[in-house]
Formats: C-alpha cells, structure tokens, sequence
C-alpha cells in the first residue's frame, strides 16, 4: 500500500495543476456525510456521549480506510494511487481560497473580502477591517498549511494513502465534532483528542519547513521565526496550531492572534510573533512562499531520503 516516488510525484503535481474543481466530487464530502451519519447512528441509542463519539470516530476511520484499501487492491495502478494523492492534498485550493480574499482587498471592496473570508474561517468577520481580514486569512493558511498539507504527506509516506485517507478522516471529524460546547464536549472528545495526537509531530515538522524556507528567502527572517515559535506556540489553546502560525508571523515579520468573535462570544488568543511589519493583502505574497515552499521542500526531502 505504499506509494513510489514516481507516484507520489504525480500526485502532487496533479494538486498544484488542477486544485479542486467545482464538477469533481470530492472525497473529503464523503467523510463528511458519513461522519454525520455516523453521529445520528451512534446517538440514537443510551450509550454514554463519550463512548458514542468513540464508536462513531472508529467506524468513520475505518469505513473510510477500507474504501482506500479497497480502491487500491481493485483499480489499476498507479493512477488510483496518484488520484488519492490529488484529491487529499490541499495545496492548490487553500491558494485559491486565499486568493478569492486577497483579490478584493487589493481592489479594495472590503465587503467582498469579508464574504471570501467568511467562507474558510469560523470566526464573525461582518466587522473586520482590512487588518482583520488579513490575519484571518493568513492565520488559517498557516494552520491548514499543517493540517492539509505537510500533516497528509507526513502520513502518506509513513503508510501510504490508507494512512493519509485515515489522516484526513481524523481531521475532518475534528472539524465537525471537535467542539468545546454543550453539543460536541463529550460526543467530540475522542475526535478532538485523537486529531491532537495526529498532528502533534507534522505541527512541528511544519514548522521546521518554514524555518528554513525563511531562511533562504528574502525578506523573511529565520531567526524571528524560530524565536516566535519558541516562545509564543505553546500559548495557543491548541496543543499545534501555533507552531505554523507562530513561524509564519515571525518568518513575515507580522503579528497573528490577538481577539475574535465566534457568534457575538468573545476570545481572546495569545499574540504570534511581532508586529514589525504591515499587515495587509501584500502579507500573502510571503504566506504563498511558505505555502508553496514548505510542500515542495517536505516533497524533495521525502524523495531525498
């Protein structure tokens, strides 16, 4: 179930060629409703809601691994393989969904921006100025830099697309479950604290790849990098999270976190990095760098060894 160099080449050029387009289903949906169904299945019975979200995050991993597993013993090689790789890998359509933001900041249609952001980030952006909507932005190309790139090619070269389609399982169910109110506190304690550990090492390798892209580029600066990473990640409520969006603001010279609003409720995040530079919809133009740079690198040193 392991993938060769050759395909894992292809797969990663056919992501930064198409992205995701609109008319292809993509399979990441799938997960999703079944996911929900999940849910509905294993919270119609008098289980404890912990036990239940255990039940339900096993089947969810498992039906979407055997799917995987299933697709690779039947279909020809290897273009089952590559067309997994494709279609887990986010490095092109977390570009465009950057770009759909920063293309009306540039032009200045604020309300545009606010819609575009609105649509990959959970926080309330109705009113979000210019350096609002920017730090969300970049914020969320940071983290999902990690999460749905570098974590995803972390686990295909560990264990092939199984692992890399069970990786992206895990994220998913965290992204509906894994939340800490009335609903979701005990039904998504399993999703939540199994996404933790699965992203616990690629957090930090993502990291390490901003490190050293910045450290080659100009304008960015390694040492600030490696600085706000060491000291402002770990104040995250996220046990990763901050590691790509502390080394980022320190690589950009620009400060993430700070106050957001989710459905009127305040919160209040620790600052990333320094505010040493402006932060506006040029900011994006190193964020794509890192972007692009961090997967090619993990690509090249996977090939490498």
């Amino acid at each position: 179930m392991m993938v060769t160099l050759t395909q894992l080449a292809f797969g990663v050029a056919t992501d930064l060629l198409l992205g995701d387009p609109r008319w292809l289903p993509h399979p990441i949906a799938g997960v999703g409703n079944l996911a929900a169904w999940m849910e509905r299945v294993w919270r119609r019975g008098s289980l404890p809601l912990r036990v239940a979200g255990v039940g339900a995050w096993f089947g969810v991993v498992a039906l979407t691994c055997g799917v995987v597993w299933v697709s690779i013993r039947l279909l020809p090689e290897p273009f089952v393989q590559i067309y997994w790789i494709y279609s887990l890998l986010a490095v092109r359509s977390l570009d465009d969904h950057a770009m759909a933001v920063v293309r009306p900041l540039r032009d200045g249609n604020l309300l545009a921006a606010r819609e575009a952001v609105g649509r990959i980030v959970g926080r309330d952006v109705d009113a979000l100025d210019e350096r609002g909507v920017t730090r969300a932005m970049v914020e969320t190309v940071a983290e999902n830099l990690s999460d749905g790139v570098i974590a995803p090619l972390f686990w295909l070269v560990l264990g092939g697309p199984v692992a890399m389609a069970a990786y992206k399982a895990i994220n998913t169910m965290d992204s509906m479950f894994g939340h800490k109110n009335e609903r979701y506190l005990e039904f998504g304690w399993c999703a939540a604290r199994m996404d933790d550990l699965a992203n616990l090492i690629p957090a930090r390798l993502t990291a390490i790849l901003i490190w050293l892209i910045a450290a080659v580029w100009p304008g960015m600066s390694f040492l600030q990098s490696v600085r706000s990473t060491r000291r402002d990640a770990h104040r995250q409520p996220s046990p990763n999270s901050g590691y790509p969006e502390a080394a980022a603001a320190g690589a950009l010279g620009v400060q993430l976190g700070g106050v957001n609003y989710y459905r009127g409720t305040r919160s209040e995040k620790a600052f990333l990095g320094e505010d040493l530079r402006p932060l506006n919809w040029r900011t994006y133009r190193g964020m794509q760098v890192l972007l692009y740079g961090s997967a090619l690198l993990f690509v090249g040193v996977a090939v490498w060894l």
